[in-house]
């Protein structure tokens, strides 16, 4: 993956641009290559929006600024989105392909997906997609997980394996369509009668009929049924996401199945939010401890770790802790842990610590700590 380049020089403005400045050199930029206009160039077009997504907010420009790219999601997307393409979402569809999970299908397929145009005349029909939600927690969604959803739905019939005829017999050709799978019927119109082809009633299209119906289905082919299915969920995945499974759907007789289509919410984090592939949090510090230095333990989604605040650390200083994010679904390694360091200023003093206060502005009053 070719290196980013500095979000200021995208848009062609010095470090210390102001919102004005960046605002209207996004306009500039955003004009000269929208795709949609000649001699524009699509791959510099979302650079540069991505590069005004950052700077445009104060936060981000300021983790930027210290950080670099590391500081404001990392890798892939846009900055501080979703890597992927979700159902309903925006964004382009990103292919993922489960074959190395145990052959679960794609990821992020097309929602409208399946068998590509081609002959359209007898093309076996194809089952229902079907869709459900899965709710997993914020650890879940960071590390992956393997897990189970319960469907309901059309399954290929178990006695008769899909053919619709009873075990032992066969299937005949339909006496309707003779096995076109069509047949004609007359329409009277205005301008006379008009033939017009039509699935086949008796058959359904498929050109034969069983010589004695499926006990079990009564010719459908399908039965309902309840079922478990296993998913692998890959790390990094985000909510609103959507995993789609090739050949879960619904059975049709003598047909391909359909896809399902796993939608991903996420559920909130008490202490952690997300922001592409960096995870946020925020830690309190007493005033004096942001004066002299300390060390905290902060929580991440791998446990406790111990993060040095050095003396003199500011109200809303961020620290990146590296490697403590979220792992790089197109990629290796993962991204850093933001922490934010707020100090805590003391409502209720007793006296012995107003007066020490007070030495101590009196003290910077003249000077001694200038």
């Amino acid at each position: 993956m070719a290196e980013k380049r500095d979000y200021y020089e995208v848009l062609g403005v010095s470090k210390g641009a102001s919102d004005d400045e960046i605002k209207k050199a996004f306009r500039r930029k955003a004009i000269e290559l929208h795709p949609d206009k000649e001699g524009g160039d699509e791959v510099k077009f979302k650079e540069v929006n991505e590069a005004y997504e950052v700077l445009k907010d104060q936060q981000k420009r300021q983790r930027y600024d210290q950080f670099g790219h590391a500081g404001v999601g990392g890798s892939g997307g846009s900055a501080g989105g979703n890597p992927f393409t979700g159902f309903g979402g925006q964004g382009h569809s990103v292919n993922f392909d489960f074959d190395d999970l145990g052959g679960f299908g794609d990821l992020f397929g097309s929602f409208f997906g399946g068998q590509a145009g081609g002959q359209r005349s007898r093309r076996k029909k194809r089952g229902r997609d079907v869709e459900v939600m899965l709710e997993l927690d914020f650890e879940e969604a960071v590390f992956g997980v393997e897990t189970e959803v319960q469907l309901n739905l059309d399954d290929t019939c178990e006695h008769c394996k899909g053919t619709t005829a009873e075990p032992g017999h066969e299937l005949k050709t339909c006496d309707v369509c003779r096995g076109s799978g069509q047949e004609v019927r007359v329409a009277k119109t205005i301008l006379g009668n008009i033939q017009q082809a039509v699935t086949c009633s008796k058959c359904g299209g498929r050109g034969k009929v069983p010589e004695e119906e499926c006990s079990v289905c009564g010719g459908r082919g399908t039965q309902r049924v309840e079922k478990k299915v296993k998913i692998k969920v890959p790390a990094g995945i985000d909510d609103g996401a959507t995993i789609r499974l090739s050949g879960y759907g619904e059975a049709t007789a003598d047909g391909p199945k359909g896809d399902l289509y796993v939608h991903v919410r996420v559920k909130a984090h008490k202490e952690f939010t997300r922001e592409g592939d960096l995870i946020l949090s925020k830690v309190h510090i007493p005033m004096v401890d942001a004066a002299l230095g300390t060390e905290v333990e902060v929580e991440t989604v791998d446990g406790l770790v111990k993060m040095k605040v050095p003396a003199g650390t500011q109200s809303g200083t961020d620290f990146k802790l590296s490697g403590h994010g979220v792992p790089h679904v197109r990629g290796t390694g993962r991204g850093a842990h933001i922490v934010t360091v707020n100090v805590d200023t003391p409502e209720k003093l007793s006296k012995k610590q107003k007066e020490l206060l007070e030495e101590f502005r009196e003290a910077k009053k003249k000077g001694l700590f200038n």
